[in-house]
């Protein structure tokens, strides 16, 4: 710990030229006692470092000692710096590493880059997550994500008690881990179960406990391959179902903001003169019972068809009809 403090702390003074004690402490969270003890040591190993006392005082290198690490583009640099904006490594409990590798990796960059690195964090902010994104109420927060890491890490099998979407009663698997994904700020643990892959989110884990067992994976396959196999099969769009309904132009608009996306082609224009009742569209549904959402238009929006869809309809009008007829 003390040999990582050091390094920090001479990598900090190359990168700011002199930096006050107690800056250094609170960054290492150590006594300004405990840094002073470091800059003796790092002057005893022959590091041109002293202490300048005042208002404006501070610790600080000779000018000139550094060592340049060469080769690395302005882009390269700003990119590096763009990790810092993101939420996984707080996940996985290594934002204080990724500040330390970053405050390395600062020192390390040539001068002329230095700058543009420094702006990043100041011009660019990556915020993964979704508007009004919100824990559905009740849901466990899982696991820790250092149990599956240490599964994943130290190839071992994982005992889960994982609960289905849907599902009340939780299930207890054995599977063999490949690695953990986040996509969209949510945690999968991609594994295979009895051979097959599958995905597991995190927060619908109850438990999970790395098993003494090794960890059993197909031969050749590894996480990437897994992983967009089973991405693809997520994303697959359905076959879908299309319908004509006819709409009245006073709600049009309404319609357009919201299943304007679902049009199979591109909703009439404006006619000259008098302007028609009613508006003929072609949406499509991933599945039959979803045209019901369409009775959020009541009587300003007919289904023509097909059949199927107005039978659809017709089920789930007199569905709430019954509901509230009294």
């Amino acid at each position: 710990m003390k040999a990582d403090r050091l390094l920090s702390i001479l990598l900090l003074l190359q990168t700011r030229g002199r930096v006050p004690a107690t800056e250094l402490a609170e960054r290492l969270e150590v006594s300004v006692r405990t840094i002073y003890r470091d800059v003796d040591s790092l002057s005893a190993a022959g590091v041109p470092v002293f202490s300048e006392r005042g208002r404006h005082g501070g610790i600080r290198l000779l000018p000139g000692y550094r060592t340049d690490v060469t080769g690395m583009t302005a882009d390269e640099a700003r990119a590096l710096f763009v990790l810092s904006a993101q939420s996984a490594h707080s996940d996985l409990g290594l934002d204080r590493a990724l500040g330390s590798a970053l405050r390395k990796v600062m020192a390390a960059l040539p001068a002329p880059h230095r700058t543009d690195a420094e702006r990043i964090s100041e011009r660019i902010l990556v915020d993964p997550a979704r508007w009004m994104r919100t824990a559905p109420a009740g849901d466990h927060p899982g696991p820790d994500l250092g149990e599956l890491q240490y599964a994943v890490f130290a190839d071992r099998r994982l005992f889960l008690r994982y609960r289905h979407s849907g599902t009340p009663e939780p299930v207890e698997y054995t599977v063999d881990p490949y690695g953990l994904v986040s996509k969209a700020t949510v945690w999968y643990l991609v594994a295979d179960l009895h051979g097959e892959p599958r995905l597991f989110r995190t927060d619908r884990m109850l438990a999970a406990e790395p098993t003494d067992e090794v960890v059993r994976r197909r031969p050749g396959v590894g996480l990437g391959e897994v992983w967009g196999a089973l991405r693809e099969q997520v994303e697959r769009v359905p076959k879908e179902v299309p319908v004509r309904v006819r709409v009245r132009r006073a709600r049009l608009d309404m319609f357009l903001r919201i299943h304007g996306g679902r049009l199979t082609s591109p909703p009439p224009a404006p006619r000259c003169g008098p302007a028609e009742d009613w508006v003929e569209l072609a949406p499509a549904f991933p599945a039959l019972a979803a045209v019901r959402m369409l009775l959020a238009f009541g009587a300003d929006l007919e289904v023509l068809g097909p059949a199927a869809a107005r039978r659809e309809m017709a089920r789930a009008a007199a569905e709430a009809l019954s509901l509230y007829r009294d």
